[in-house]
């Protein structure tokens, strides 16, 4: 079996564009924290001597990725875990640094493309949406959280204006068990004709999969975890797909370089704060006109990255690990 990138069923977007940015090195150790289909992992397997830890919540992705991992000849170990999740799993098998993480956010193809998961609003399917197939389900959810509850995640998660109203069509129509019945209920309650040309659903069903998965929450992890393995000149590239994670990426990645401003007369600028852990980050990239005549999906995709220095990682509340240790042992001297 080949390690082509041309392999897999779902090409990842911008794909020459992420293996340019993370430029891989001979014998370098990569994490895809996204499995997905595998195309990241196969064109960084391409790369001569490349090793990769890849992670996939989605038990299928795993199971579907075991012909490559034995193709790999031991370069490539599967994990069936969150991305948020790597810096612990990769501590466990005695890996403390690595030289690229790739992040490609959001709903994989091959969860949409099937029905029986209840990502689309295209084909019929159970009310699901859960990525790593257990927990709460989008039924489960719309079933038994009040209105007040489902308004706030269409507001939240797919800037629904009108998320009150649609909230309570969704409680009027309850119970829900269909993709269809969903899609339904939110057209009729904002009014959608067949030939207009944003269809509200699409936001909708979004909003919900955000929440089902916690996948802000999820990003903002793993784009910490990433910062804590990187190597210094180690890349962290992320594709993203909507403005809500693009915009987690931007501000992380700006911050952490040390391009937040200099304050201001109400905020000053604060002399101690940490030192950039990442270089100025590249500008976005966007799919060009090829790719998307190849694949429309690509049309909403962004890919921000960044290279990390040789400062220590910052800590939740943007305090270097150095800054930390070092409060750590006053207070246990003068303890």
């Amino acid at each position: 079996m080949t390690l082509s990138p041309a392999d897999p069923p779902h090409i990842p977007v911008l794909l020459e564009e992420v293996i340019e940015t993370l430029s891989p090195v001979e014998g370098g150790l990569y994490v895809d924290g996204t499995f997905g289909a595998g195309g990241y992992t196969r064109a960084l397997l391409a790369q001569p001597e490349t090793r990769v830890i890849a992670f996939d919540r989605d038990p299928d992705a795993i199971r579907e990725g075991a012909d490559l991992v034995k193709a790999s000849g031991g370069r490539l170990q599967l994990v069936n875990d969150c991305f948020s999740n790597m810096t612990r799993c990769l501590q466990n098998i005695g890996i403390d640094k690595v030289d690229g993480v790739v992040l490609d956010i959001g709903v994989s193809s091959m969860q949409i493309d099937r029905p029986e998961r209840g990502f689309s609003i295209q084909a019929d399917g159970p009310l699901d949406m859960r990525m790593a197939q257990e927990g709460q389900s989008a039924a489960d959810f719309l079933n038994t959280a009040d209105e007040k509850a489902i308004a706030d995640v269409l507001y939240l998660y797919g800037e629904e204006r009108q998320s009150r109203r649609v909230a309570r069509a969704i409680v009027a129509a309850r119970p829900l068990t269909k993709t269809s019945e969903l899609a339904r209920v939110i057209r009729q309650a904002l009014g959608y004709r067949a030939h207009d040309k944003k269809d509200p659903a699409v936001h909708c069903f979004q909003a919900i999969r955000i929440h089902l998965n916690r996948e802000l929450e999820e990003l903002k992890q793993g784009l910490t975890a990433a910062e804590t393995l990187l190597k210094p000149d180690g890349c962290l590239a992320i594709v993203t797909f909507h403005s809500l994670e693009d915009r987690i990426v931007k501000h992380f990645l700006k911050d952490h370089a040390g391009q937040s401003g200099q304050g201001s007369r109400h905020q000053p600028f604060i002399s101690n704060s940490p030192m950039a852990s990442f270089s100025k980050p590249i500008r976005p990239i966007k799919a060009g006109d090829s790719e998307l005549a190849r694949n429309p999906r690509a049309r909403s995709a962004t890919l921000r990255a960044a290279r990390r220095t040789a400062a220590p990682a910052w800590d939740e509340s943007g305090i270097s690990q150095n800054e930390m240790d070092s409060h750590r042992h006053s207070r246990r001297k003068s303890a």
